[in-house]
């Protein structure tokens, strides 16, 4: 396993980061379980969660990863093993069932709170917001579009005192944020350095073959201000995997089960898939191990997060870490990428 710091901080994580969304919906109590021990057998000692993970969420199966998770350090005592992040989940109809008062004081404590209960220890390592309170273009949303109904008013500077409080308690090490854009990013930033304030050290956004738009504005801004990525869906909801392309995924497979979960499914995306794993096999590797290559090779992720359902996927994952990609390689991938970028934003 390679290894980095988490930015700013002697804090040492694992270049894989062990996802964890599945458990609890598509993996059960015990297959998390063993997805942890082999993970940190692996070497990886960095594992992210979050209050709203299963996904897709509700009200049934709310924050169940969470306490897999305690429930797992309970069990072998392997916290102190393990860097540890999670997220409080922004407003949203789909989050309704959890709370509907964005990050405010209140919100922020309940949920710090009953994360720790649930994951069964006295402190986060990193501790996330999932994504804006306000109204611009998230998930898989390409372009900006002026909203005005939204009723968001600027609260960053509070967010960050609140955040603030949280840190100095003891229950959080470090802060970081999700989904985020550059302006939010740059007003956090300015906020923290402004006001003396707990500082966002990390950002988590989707970032793979299918999705390098964090290589625009926000590149630089990892690079100038040392914001790290913690990159998700490296694998596009298993896309990069090729099985669908090639018709060999099983029936449980992420997007055989939740078909609305199209982000990576168009017909750009899939031809820049069958691409891609052209590439791969021409050079004797799997698409999959490719695709991971390429996000940990990138200088502005600091850690790449990967998730799978079966111990044969995470471990084809993680050794995707020993994987070298040539410079013909990349230059392949830059050539599809020129002519099909980003087909999933």
């Amino acid at each position: 396993m390679k290894y980095t710091n988490l930015p700013h901080t002697d804090i040492k994580v694992s270049k894989i980061c062990l996802g964890t969304m599945t458990w609890g919906n598509q993996n059960t109590q015990d297959e998390g379980f063993a997805q942890m021990d082999l993970a940190l057998e692996k070497g990886v000692n960095f594992f992210d969660c979050a209050e709203l993970y299963p996904v897709p969420a509700n009200a049934e199966t709310y924050a169940e990863t969470e306490r897999i998770i305690g429930n797992w350090f309970e069990k072998t005592g392997n916290r102190d093993k393990v860097v540890l992040a999670t997220k409080i989940a922004g407003p949203g109809d789909y989050t309704a069932h959890i709370r509907t008062t964005g990050f405010s004081k209140e919100a922020l404590n309940e949920a710090i709170n009953n994360s720790l209960k649930r994951l069964k220890t006295d402190y986060v390592d990193l501790y996330q917001l999932h994504w804006p309170e306000r109204s611009t273009n998230t998930f898989g949303v390409r372009n900006y579009t002026r909203d005005d109904n939204d009723k968001w008013e600027d609260n960053f500077g509070e967010i960050l005192h609140n955040l603030d409080e949280i840190v100095k308690s003891g229950k959080v090490r470090q802060i970081g944020i999700s989904n985020e854009k550059a302006w939010g990013t740059m007003r956090y930033l300015n906020e923290s350095a402004k006001h003396n304030l707990a500082r966002p050290i990390t950002i988590q956004n989707a970032y793979s073959l299918l999705n390098r738009v964090y290589e625009g504005d926000m590149a630089e801004i990892s690079h100038r201000e040392d914001i790290g990525l913690l990159a998700y869906s490296p694998m596009a909801f298993g896309v990069l995997s090729g099985k669908y392309v090639k018709g060999t995924a099983a029936d449980n497979a992420r997007l055989k089960l939740f078909p609305r979960f199209a982000r990576y499914s168009s017909e750009q995306s899939t031809e820049a898939t069958k691409r891609y794993l052209k590439i791969a096999e021409d050079n004797e590797m799997s698409l999959a191990q490719m695709s991971l290559a390429f996000v940990n090779s990138r200088p502005f992720v600091t850690s790449n997060i990967i998730g799978a359902t079966s111990l044969e996927q995470l471990e084809e994952n993680i050794d995707s870490i020993n994987v070298e990609l040539s410079d013909d390689v990349l230059k392949a991938i830059n050539e599809v990428h020129a002519v099909i970028p980003n087909p999933a934003p």
